[in-house]
């Protein structure tokens, strides 16, 4: 396996409106870059490349031209490309669900076009390292669901009175997943060439009322990213799970609270490389293959969003129906699946339980942005993430269910099933009971 990497800068001019709070923010200031990260994977047969951007999310039309272009590039499929926004708050309106079409960042958006094709070109020409790949995952205290749920079944939405977050008792993904690229050195020894940390939690530390509220930030995803560089020189790529209903502990504190979730997850990110490197028989993957997949689903528009140009982009418009994508991209056992919006915890880790990699990862805002998606009962029981859900209630499942065929088929396609085994992938049955492997 070889690999090749990119960091480029995407910060936008000062006085660029900012999504994700109020209609009418504008930046006053940097309170730090923001960037897209760039990973190529080439097992020799397939590439993929997957890209990370400091963005709250892009459109669909957007991230489609786009990431065929890419893949025009590498000489590889689409569906091997995949792209995903960490959801940062602070960074340029870049997305039209908005659907205030005089603060979209037009001009932004087609210099960050050239710019991803431009890096994406430049993967060709640079020196790929050989790398072994392994994973690694632990739970880390960092984030908690923002919904309160009453025992007659009726949300509310905490951030909207702090004083009652403590009540929120509401399912958490707390898992820190990880993936690590390891090169060898001049004394054969591997050491860490690129490190990919994924977690669930709106970027949501940094801000504060009054002039918190105009930075343009990465939020604590740039210091994970600069911390697991500087402490190890490896490369750094932050991925945002299903936080459609996850935010930081210490939310809306400003830069300490930044700095204090980004390093504990850095810390985190170290600790789990150790384990890995030094379990390589438990944590690195024998054949790490790659490839990827893409696969949709349909469903029914809710009324109160169908043909309704306040709250859809015009391309939606005139509709009873959504048609969105799901993509899974894989690296050896382990697979990236990406979502068409702001995922909700509970369905992300349905996913995940349902995986047959040995690990997956939920990639935020990745085929598309197309809001709030989560289980049925959201709809019932209400609450910000309900009461934002474009589609009907039946949307959800849908949705892990086309996830989980795509990864079934995917590492099928992959890893084809022995054909005198006599049962299809997986089935612990043959694997003996392993204590203290060492």
């Amino acid at each position: 396996m070889k690999i090749a990497f990119f960091k480029s800068k995407i910060t936008p001019e000062i006085g660029a409106f900012l999504a994700g709070y109020c209609f009418d923010d504008k930046s006053n200031s940097i309170a730090d870059d923001l960037f897209m990260d760039g990973l190529c994977v080439d097992d020799g047969e397939r590439k993929v490349l997957i890209i990370s951007f400091d963005l709250l999310g892009l459109d669909e039309w957007y991230i489609k031209e786009v990431r065929k272009k890419c893949a025009d590039i590498l000489g590889t499929d689409e569906a091997n490309v995949l792209f995903s926004c960490t959801h940062t708050h602070s960074g340029p309106e870049s997305r039209t669900m908005a659907c205030i079409p005089e603060q979209l960042n037009v001009a932004y958006l087609e210099n960050l076009k050239e710019q991803i094709l431009q890096e994406t070109k430049n993967l060709l020409a640079k020196e790929w390292i050989e790398c072994s790949v392994s994973f690694y995952s632990m739970q880390c205290n960092e984030n908690l669901n923002r919904r309160y749920v009453t025992v007659d079944n009726r949300a509310s939405f905490m951030p909207h009175w702090k004083a009652m977050v403590p009540l929120c008792t509401q399912f958490r993904d707390d898992e820190l997943s990880l993936l690590f690229f390891w090169k060898k050195n001049e004394r054969n020894t591997t050491v860490p060439a690129y490190v990919i940390g994924n977690f669930a939690a709106h970027p949501l530390a940094g801000r504060t009322p009054g002039e918190g509220a105009f930075r343009i930030s990465a939020d604590f995803p740039g210091v994970f990213r600069d911390y697991v560089t500087s402490e190890t020189g490896a490369g750094c790529m932050f991925i945002t799970g299903a936080a459609g209903d996850m935010v930081p502990k210490n939310d809306e504190q400003g830069r300490e609270a930044v700095r204090e979730m980004g390093l504990n997850l850095g810390r985190a990110a170290i600790f789990g490389m150790i384990g890995a490197g030094r379990n390589t028989k438990r944590f690195v993957f024998n054949d790490p293959k790659v490839g990827g997949m893409i696969r949709s689903f349909e469903q029914p528009l809710r009324l109160a969003y169908r043909n309704n140009p306040k709250k859809l982009p015009a391309p939606y418009l005139g509709k009873d129906t959504v048609t969105l994508d799901i993509q899974c991209v894989s690296i050896g056992d382990f697979c990236i699946v990406g979502v068409p919006g702001e995922l909700c915890a509970e369905l992300g880790q349905e996913i995940k339980w349902h995986t047959p990699f040995k690990k997956a990862m939920i990639a935020y805002n990745s085929t598309a942005y197309f809001s709030y998606m989560g289980p049925a009962n959201f709809l019932v029981s209400g609450g910000y993430e309900g009461l934002s859900q474009r589609f009907s209630a039946r949307g959800g499942l849908a949705l892990v269910q086309t996830a989980v065929d795509a990864m079934f088929d995917l590492r099928e396609e992959l890893y084809p099933t022995d054909p005198e085994a006599g049962e299809l992938y997986p089935d612990c049955n043959p694997m003996e009971l392993i204590a203290n492997e060492r």
